[in-house]
């Protein structure tokens, strides 16, 4: 060939029926993934997932605690019940104690006991009893002499000591019972002592 001009078709480059029009779009290519290499894909999301929410857990912040539950004294109530008549032993005085809770808190008394080593105290019913949850309990309470000489003539008489038990401790404290019972008991123990020598 010579000279100048276009090139022109070479032999066989004429339009073919099955060939496509200039401009069309090239076949796209369908890439397949074998069904084994699917499955392990699979599994690997799975214990990828797996694995984060494990560690999620691990380290996420537990929440705080919640306060406490108050200590066992100060969610209970001791109210006098004034003096009970009852026959039976000689220099015992025996009255009602009423005990009561707050709502939602249950209190255990474990003993109640009285301070001086010259009486001894029995309750009815007889410790350890529970109160309720926002509920009060009536409980007979019996002091006895047991030495004339040695019973306190001051003011440690009208406490009792009380122990005291809930969900968080036990607690032992002395209680002061008003309503007249200091009266009553000073009374009782008068008349228990009165042949007693001073």
């Amino acid at each position: 060939m010579s000279g100048i001009g276009p090139v022109e078709p070479g032999e066989d480059t004429y339009h073919h029926p099955a060939a496509p029009l200039t401009g069309a779009t090239r076949p796209r290519l369908r890439l397949t993934v074998p069904p084994r290499h699917r499955r392990k894909a699979a599994l690997g999301v799975a214990a990828t997932l797996t694995a984060g929410g494990c560690v999620y857990v691990l380290t996420a912040p537990s929440p705080p605690p919640g306060p406490p539950p108050p200590w066992p004294s100060q969610v209970v109530g001791f109210a006098y019940g004034g003096a009970a008549p009852r026959s039976g032993h000689m220099g015992a005085f025996t009255f009602g104690v009423s005990i009561s809770t707050e709502p939602g808190r249950r209190v255990t008394v474990d003993a109640i006991t009285q301070p001086s080593p010259a009486l001894a105290v029995s309750t009815e019913p007889p410790a350890p009893f529970t109160v309720a949850a926002g509920d009060s309990r009536e409980v007979l309470v019996t002091v006895y002499v047991l030495d004339c000489g040695e019973v306190p003539r001051n003011t440690g008489l009208p406490f009792l000591d009380v122990t005291l038990r809930n969900d968080r401790a036990v607690q032992k404290q002395s209680r002061i019972l008003g309503g007249g019972y200091p009266e009553d008991l000073g009374a009782a123990i008068g008349k228990a002592c009165v042949h007693s020598v001073p």
